[in-house]
């Protein structure tokens, strides 16, 4: 038996494929009623564990862009210079 994936679900995963979207973006290509509600949604999801952020990239047409951008988490008591060191 197939399961279909919810609205946010189809959103999360156009998301995490790297690309933006945009509040109409969303009702227009996945059908969401409450595109702020959705994001809030996801926010909340991605953000729980540390390691990925709802990010508001820009704007696009006078409308907010979202985007899902990876975290990455470091050792408090390493300095700047050895941070640059690792990457």
């Amino acid at each position: 038996m197939a399961r279909t994936m919810t609205k946010k679900q189809r959103v999360l995963n156009y998301l995490s494929s790297g690309r933006n979207l945009t509040g109409s973006q969303m009702t227009r290509k996945f059908g969401v009623a409450n595109p702020r509600a959705t994001i809030s949604d996801i926010r909340e999801q991605v953000e729980r564990y540390g390691n990925w952020a709802v990010i508001n990239n820009g704007s696009y047409g006078g409308e907010t862009q979202y985007a899902l951008k990876r975290v990455v988490l470091t050792d408090p008591r390493l300095d700047a210079n050895d941070l640059a060191e690792l990457f």
